[in-house]
């Protein structure tokens, strides 16, 4: 009676080893299921990505040799302001003051020199006996005698002085006023007349109440831009060098 393959040694070996067997195959198909699909995963590793609504790269290298050159691009106002702060001023040449000269200028009487100007120190008055200041110079001169301008210049006022009598202003330029006081009633100017350097603008006279002490003179009085000076500053007369 024939015996069934379960039941030969063959069947024995084939029935212990057969699940090894089995398990082999598994793993066999196991690793080859995994080679390809690594070998997959290689190539497409190895294969760029589809580009999707993106310009291929040629293109865009191509567009970008075509960029615009020339073109003006708006400057941050921070940036504009920090250029003005560090911009060097401009050098503006200050102009030039010109003081004209005025001489030669001339005595508008000449003679003896009977009181100095003060210059700020207080002298007693022959007339009123005070201690005062003497603003400018008494030149000793008959009365009558012709009253010439120091310079060139322009009347600014013609008044008759409770105390300094008949008085004559001119404005003579670069800030200097010429004061003729004591003068005669014959004034031979008026307000706004130009006048020449020697020109006759009056007569002395004895209308100055506050020197009447004195001899007949002129009081001549000189003031730069407002403050009096010493007339023989500019003027030299004879005998003062």
């Amino acid at each position: 009676m024939m015996r069934s393959l379960k039941d030969t040694r063959l069947g024995v070996l084939l029935g212990g080893k057969g699940a090894y067997i089995t398990l082999a195959g598994v793993l066999a198909v196991s690793v080859a299921a995994g080679a390809v699909a690594y070998g997959k995963a290689v190539n497409t590793l190895e294969t760029p990505p589809a580009y999707e609504n993106v310009d291929p790269p040629e293109k865009i290298v191509r567009a970008a040799d075509k960029k615009q050159t020339g073109v003006l691009r708006e400057v941050p106002d921070t940036v504009t302001s920090a250029a003005k702060t560090t911009e060097k001023p401009r050098m503006t040449e200050e102009p030039k003051i010109t003081v004209p000269d005025t001489q030669p200028n001339v005595m508008p009487v000449n003679g003896e020199i009977l009181a100095p100007y003060s210059g700020g120190a207080l002298v007693k008055s022959e007339t009123t006996g005070v201690w005062k200041t003497h603003d400018g110079i008494d030149i000793k001169a008959e009365r009558g005698t012709a009253v010439k301008a120091m310079n060139k210049g322009e009347v600014t006022e013609v008044r008759e002085d409770p105390l300094w009598g008949y008085t004559v202003i001119i404005d003579h330029g670069s800030g200097i006023m010429g004061y003729y006081y004591n003068l005669s009633s014959a004034v031979a100017v008026k307000e706004g007349d130009p006048v020449q350097s020697g020109q006759t603008i009056g007569a002395v006279g004895d209308t100055a109440e506050i020197e009447s002490a004195m001899p007949s003179h002129l009081h001549f009085g000189l003031k730069r831009n407002g403050s009096w000076i010493d007339p023989l500053d500019y003027i030299a007369p004879i005998g003062k060098k």
